[in-house]
């Protein structure tokens, strides 16, 4: 059996370009992570960026306790984003670990 350059670069190529689809659709997918049962939610994309933060009032009593929430929200909200990118990218890459891919 000889190796087929040609056969593994179309692969590669056909790899590339359904990943570029899946990028895509992440940007138009949401997440919502949440913290302190809902009083902070923060919305994110697919690809993990920050589109919205609510705040109920209750949460504003306590700016120490608010700026905890925020925070524990938008890692929540992060996580999810980061699982859905690396849920989506396994049916490109079929489970393959590719270098410098944060998935």
């Amino acid at each position: 059996m000889g190796f087929d350059i040609q056969k593994m670069m179309k692969q590669a190529q056909k790899m590339q370009e359904q990943m570029a689809t899946v990028q895509e659709e992440l940007g138009h997918m949401e997440v919502t992570g949440s913290a302190g049962g809902g009083a902070v939610t923060v919305t994110c994309d697919g690809k993990g960026e920050t589109k919205s933060v609510k705040i109920s009032k209750e949460a504003l009593e306590d700016v120490e306790m608010l700026e905890d929430l925020v925070l524990a929200a938008i890692k929540d909200a992060s996580k999810k984003a980061n699982d859905l990118a690396q849920e989506k990218m396994a049916g490109v890459t079929q489970g393959l670990k590719i270098p410098g891919m944060p998935f």
